[in-house]
């Protein structure tokens, strides 16, 4: 098991940047992929990116493509999502997901994440 804390959220103008990290407990963080969802008001839970447990390969949504990067530092079990050029339409709560099945595509969907976090608040005004 694993216990996931995300931190880095809070206010800032259109066209800045957000670091969120999201630090894991435990010894086998680097055998989970991780992944990044955001819930807006009023919306479903989204995915946003993913990365798998050796970082070597990454997977976006469409409308963060080129303006976020997904990382992770397995000796410090954290994983990181670097957002640059937010919008106001970024504005949500973020939240760091693993994934045990290590193997295969990365997964965008809610279902397929074993772990979560609390959620940190990014809030972008225009």
């Amino acid at each position: 098991q694993v216990q996931l804390v995300e931190s880095g959220g809070g206010l800032v103008q259109a066209g800045g940047s957000l670091r969120l990290s999201c630090a894991a407990s435990g010894r086998t963080f680097s055998s989970y992929n991780m992944g990044w969802f955001r819930r807006a008001p009023g919306k479903e839970r989204e995915f946003v990116s993913a990365i798998r447990w050796s970082g070597g390969s990454t997977y976006y949504t469409d409308s963060v493509k080129g303006r976020f990067t997904i990382s992770r530092d397995n000796a410090k079990n954290t994983v990181y999502l670097q957002m640059n050029s937010l919008k106001p339409e970024d504005t949500a709560v973020y939240y760091c997901a693993a994934d045990r099945a290590r193997w295969g595509l990365l997964h965008h969907r809610n279902d397929d994440y074993d772990y979560w976090g609390q959620g940190t608040q990014v809030t972008v005004s225009s």
